[in-house]
């Protein structure tokens, strides 16, 4: 699974200009997310100065190197960091000799949980933390949502050229329950994973039930979910916790839980094609995590600040998403149709008005927007739009 570094480093990634930002305000900047989203490319743009540290001859490298690599101007580049935990007392005392100087390190992980203990170990106050996804839809304005949705936002898992998905996403998922999560410390056995994988793509977008899948697996709840908060860490499910607001006694308390990459999702649930994805009955539910990774993932590298939850009170009353910027909070129902039905609508704004949302936004297939003080309904461009407005920001 190599990278295209000749596709991918044409492409301009929305959060560059944030992460160029905080090399302005920081002496460090760590650059999280999933193994193979273009962290490297990304990185690579930004400093000539580069490091493996899951190679051995790097790690020797830089070591050897350290008195002269740290006196170097422009950012340093330590890829993998989570391989060498020795590094970060090292930079530590290399910051602290001048807090002022900023713009030194760039530190990429592919690991969260490992890699944020490490950082909170050592480099607390002195790095800024941002997250790198695979691709965006604004990212690739040649590529249709379908295609996107279809084969998922990876560089080299057929989002830039046909033939990949879904070779590319069984390798992909191979080698992580093979090799990466267990070098990582997931205390699980490659087989044990792979077949949770496949669980969790059975279960995508309903209520988490830990004790249903460890009876499936021969696994007590506890150790299901403390695999849950790994494989989440590693970016690869999101977690969406309930909202509670002022409805205690009504809301479900559960979270649900999505596969953050869609191409992934339908790689374990062998979806052949575009039309084999439609005749699932489970389509409605990929179609709904599609959309709330690209809002989420959107407005993050925009550095919109925002938390992200779902509704689904005791009598039925849903909301997909749930955005609470502080001051302002957002309703977001997902459907996959061009034309939402009337009951669907009422229902809708009728939760909404249940947690006083300031906006109700109903995201459809549809081609055409309706806008009016407290309700929108759009496409998922459309609520990109709106979200990344001045009205937000």
């Amino acid at each position: 699974m190599q990278i295209n570094w000749q596709n991918t480093i044409m492409i301009n990634r929305s959060i560059k200009k944030l992460i160029e930002s905080r090399l302005l305000d920081s002496p460090a900047v760590a650059i999280l997310g999933p193994r193979q989203c273009g962290k490297t490319t990304l990185s690579k743009s930004l400093g000539e100065i580069y490091f493996d540290l899951e190679i051995e001859v790097d790690r020797t490298k830089l070591d050897v190197m350290w008195e002269k690599v740290v006196k170097a101007k422009g950012p340093v580049i330590l890829d993998e960091a989570q391989s060498m935990p020795e590094i970060f007392p090292r930079l530590r005392s290399e910051i602290d000799k001048d807090r002022k100087l900023n713009g030194r390190f760039i530190i990429l992980g592919s690991v969260s949980p490992v890699l944020m203990k490490q950082v909170s170990e050592s480099l607390a106050g002195r790095l800024a933390l941002l997250e790198l996804t695979p691709f965006l839809l604004n990212e690739l304005p040649k590529r249709s949502i379908d295609e996107q949705w279809l084969v998922g936002g990876y560089p080299d898992g057929g989002i830039l050229s046909d033939g990949q998905y879904p070779r590319w996403q069984n390798d992909y998922v191979t080698i992580l329950t093979q090799r990466d999560l267990p070098d990582w410390g997931l205390p699980a056995t490659p087989m044990t994973t792979q077949r949770m994988f496949k669980m969790l793509a059975a279960v995508h977008g309903q209520c988490w039930n830990a004790s249903e899948i460890g009876k499936s697996l021969g696994l007590n709840h506890q150790t299901i979910n403390s695999y849950l908060e790994y494989i989440s860490g590693c970016y690869l499910l999101r977690v969406l916790e309930p909202y509670s607001g002022n409805l205690l006694k009504r809301i479900r308390k559960k979270p649900k839980v999505y596969w953050r990459d869609s191409g992934l999702l339908h790689a374990l649930l062998q979806v052949r094609d575009f039309d084999d994805l439609y005749s699932r009955p489970w389509v409605g539910s990929s179609w709904e995590g599609f959309v709330i990774e690209q809002i989420l993932n959107t407005i993050k590298a925009f550095d919109i600040d925002c938390n992200p939850y779902y509704l689904r009170t005791s009598d039925q009353y849903e909301i997909d998403l749930v955005l609470d910027f502080g001051k302002r909070i957002i309703a977001i129902e997902i459907k996959l149709t061009s034309c939402p039905d009337n009951e669907s609508v009422k229902r809708f704004r009728k939760a909404s008005g249940f947690i006083k949302a300031d906006m109700a936004i109903l995201v459809s297939r549809t081609n055409e927007s309706l806008v009016t003080d407290d309700f929108i309904s759009t496409n998922l461009q459309g609520v990109i739009d709106y979200l990344l407005s001045e009205k937000i920001i």
